[in-house]
């Protein structure tokens, strides 16, 4: 892909995180549905990773499609920090550490009708 592109495809997903609200998670196929990028959503993990220190962008809002915080390569404490950040805006995690996408998942509304992507084989 080139460059542009991937700076596109990352603009795409940016935009859909920053739509997340407070106290609310989406998963990372979610994400990349809503940002026209269906079935890729090892792109949203990157284009999270790429963010700077400091960002404005809720990247910690997205989570995996069981509910938990991914497991980062190198994390130096990355998962506590998005933990942390998630139940500071109210975001349950049950003793298994999963959040209830059914009650704390991010459905997006348009124009008075909810918009839900499918699921596609369990992949988000």
């Amino acid at each position: 892909m080139a460059r542009g592109a991937v700076s596109d495809s990352y603009q795409r997903i940016y935009s859909v995180v920053r739509r997340i609200p407070h106290g609310r998670v989406a998963t990372y196929g979610q994400v990349a549905a809503l940002a026209g990028l269906p079935r890729q959503p090892r792109l949203v993990g990157y284009a999270m990773h790429a963010l700077p220190n400091g960002t404005a962008v809720p990247w910690h809002r997205v989570i995996n499609a069981q509910g938990r915080v991914s497991p980062r390569s190198g994390d130096g404490g990355g998962s506590v920090t998005q933990r942390v950040l998630l139940e500071a805006e109210g975001v349950r995690f049950d003793a298994a550490g999963r959040v209830s996408l059914a009650r704390q998942g991010w459905t997006p509304r348009r124009s008075g009708r909810t918009v839900t992507p499918r699921a596609r084989g369990g992949a988000a």
